[in-house]
């Protein structure tokens, strides 16, 4: 019961990050915001020939910025709802407990792979944001990687009667 009640814990305090982050970002829209402007924008990044790849146009740079707000909403609402159900399987038989997990799973999920492939990914390779010393992300965004990323090991173990 223990393993159950720390699964449980852990994915509602990923949640409640997700959501955190998610809320911070909608109502101080502009301090993330001009991170994104930048990335897409290139302008930090020391000459290179790939700067053809440059997204200048500021009603993109709001668009792909709604999009990552979205996903943390998503990412945190989903986690916390997979929270809500696994708490009421937590007495269940390990069958009941192991398909519970899914929709956390999925909220996890869908988290890591914000982080993963949308700021590691297109943001630090794509758009060369580790090349940018004042709007490199990567060691934030990598912090947000592992935690999901133990979350969903730790949440995936299959519990056993």
């Amino acid at each position: 019961m223990i393993a159950r009640i720390a699964k449980i814990a852990i994915v509602v305090a990923m949640a409640t990050i997700m959501l955190l982050v998610a809320i911070g970002n909608i109502f101080d829209y502009g301090a993330n915001f001009d991170v994104v402007n930048h990335v897409l924008s290139m302008d930090t990044v020391p000459e290179t020939p790939l700067k053809w790849r440059a997204i200048t146009r500021p009603w993109l740079h709001h668009l792909f910025y709604n999009l990552i707000i979205l996903t943390e909403s998503a990412s945190g609402a989903l986690s916390l709802y997979g929270g809500v159900l696994l708490w009421r399987a937590r007495a269940g038989d390990a069958g009941a407990f192991n398909a519970a997990k899914s929709v956390a799973i999925a909220g996890l999920a869908l988290g890591f792979l914000l982080y993963a492939f949308g700021f590691m990914g297109v943001g630090g390779e794509w758009f060369l944001m580790w090349r940018s010393a004042p709007y490199n992300l990567e060691s934030a965004a990598a912090r947000f990687i592992e935690l999901l990323g133990l979350s969903l090991i730790f949440l995936s173990l299959r519990d056993v009667d």
